[in-house]
């Protein structure tokens, strides 16, 4: 039985992968997780220099899902350099880092230092980031500002570029097409939905920052639409992602079209469920009478 799949000429073991920011950079979880088991460890999102993150209260838990804040804290690429891809190299898995910015200048930034890095064998590029030129527009909100930095990151990057895209858009597929023309190798989705909670004892906001990414189980049917509408508009590889907490929710997704999965929100609520997902599959393949994963993706009919 066959569960390799393949991305941008980068083999997984597997489909499973991890979604950026829900699983620090794989050594916060590897008490839990056989990390060896795993397509890919995605890491956290990684600037240029280190970024505080929002003031606190920055998550909340709302129906189905929760809401974050949390702002992109992170250490800082060198950080990363020295610390976590070190570790990450003692097991069997791919290294995918999320790269985030505030100009396209620093995104370069990080794309070149770890373009020295052999060991990471994908970027993911998450373009939910406020562009500080442009009015603190995401840079995935809109066709051209999308475009234009997928195309200057192709310029400096050494590995394949995934573009991580926002759901907070008009049409997915425009953005879609927008990134794959501009050379991207492959589509990461959903990022989080904009949401908000009010305490309404308080008359407050429950965020400092007022809203926040919603994530968790009740998101899933948008972000399965949106993969599935993206991997018929596109020739390039999709990664789905979005209340992905079981092995029947990521092969929904692979059905959909998607050639492989991240889980996010659930492994707060289960630090197992990654290489739960992983055995799901092979089960349910065993059950079904697949031989190859491949046969899957975008079966649906």
């Amino acid at each position: 039985m066959n569960t390799q799949v393949t991305i941008a000429g980068v083999t997984l073991k597997n489909p499973v992968m991890t979604a950026s920011g829900t699983f620090g950079s794989g050594m916060e979880y590897s008490r839990f997780v056989d990390l060896n088991r795993l397509g890919a460890v995605v890491t956290k999102g990684v600037a240029n220099v280190p970024w505080p993150g929002n003031p606190t209260p920055r998550v909340a838990e709302v129906y189905g899902g929760m809401l974050n804040a949390i702002g992109l804290q992170n250490p800082g690429v060198d950080v990363m350099l020295e610390r976590d891809i070190p570790f990450l190299k003692q097991f069997d898995t791919n290294i995918i880092v999320n790269v985030c910015g505030k100009t396209v200048e620093e995104y370069v930034e990080v794309v070149e230092k770890l373009g020295d890095e052999s060991a990471v064998a994908m970027l993911e590029i998450n373009v939910s980031c406020p562009n500080v030129k442009e009015g603190a527009i995401a840079f995935g909100q809109k066709a051209d500002a999308l475009y234009h930095i997928t195309a200057e990151l192709k310029k400096h990057a050494r590995q394949p570029l995934m573009m991580k895209l926002s759901p907070n858009v008009t049409d997915i597929v425009e953005m879609a097409k927008a990134a794959e023309a501009a050379g991207a190798d492959a589509l990461s989705l959903i990022n989080t939905l904009t949401g908000m909670k009010i305490d309404i004892y308080k008359r407050k906001f429950v965020l400092a920052n007022k809203t926040g990414g919603m994530s968790g189980p009740a998101i899933k049917p948008v972000a399965l639409r949106m993969v599935y509408q993206t991997a018929r508009a596109v020739k390039i590889p999709v990664v789905g992602m979005g209340g992905i907490g079981s092995a029947e929710d990521a092969v929904e997704f692979l059905l959909a079209g998607a050639t492989a999965v991240s889980i996010g929100a659930m492994n707060f609520v289960n630090p197992y469920v990654t290489e739960e997902v992983v055995k799901g599959i092979e089960d349910y393949m065993a059950q079904c009478g697949v031989e190859d994963i491949n046969e899957l993706i975008g079966a649906v009919e």
